[in-house]
């Protein structure tokens, strides 16, 4: 039986905002319809999340010009409020997020699997944009 080793790529920020409030701007679908996308270009018209283990999400990612969309869905495996969130994505790739409390700071680590058919980097860069996104959106409202 052959194995492939999956390539892990992490991405991280320093939120300036207590971990309630991080924890609740990254799980409520009103707030990730705001913040989930890489760049101006691209929109979430629909996200919903149903935050527990064995619970499903679904977040909508669409090109504002409507030119193309895809639906970006998974499981929870586990959930440990204002700590952990770990799910397996559609396809297969396993993706571990931590919150780390530190004071009026959270540190939010995300560990995502490497799809096959993208680079490393680009990969590393989509995620780390988005990851932006929710920290400029965070700390702003």
């Amino acid at each position: 039986m052959e194995t492939s080793v999956k390539t892990e790529i992490t991405v991280e920020a320093m939120v300036k905002a207590p971990v309630e409030k991080v924890w609740t701007y990254w799980t409520e679908p009103t707030h990730i319809t705001k913040w989930c996308q890489a760049s101006e270009d691209w929109h979430v018209p629909y996200a919903d999340n149903d935050v527990k283990t064995g619970g499903k999400f679904r977040t909508t990612m669409a090109a504002k010009d409507g030119s193309m969309s895809f639906d970006f869905d998974g499981i929870y495996t586990n959930v440990q409020k204002h700590k952990e969130l770990a799910y397996d994505i559609a396809d297969g790739r396993k993706v571990k997020i931590t919150f780390t409390s530190q004071g009026n700071e959270t540190k939010v680590t995300e560990i995502f699997e490497a799809e096959g058919t993208n680079p490393i980097e680009m990969q590393r860069g989509g995620w780390q944009a988005i990851l932006d996104n929710f920290k400029r959106y965070t700390e702003l409202h």
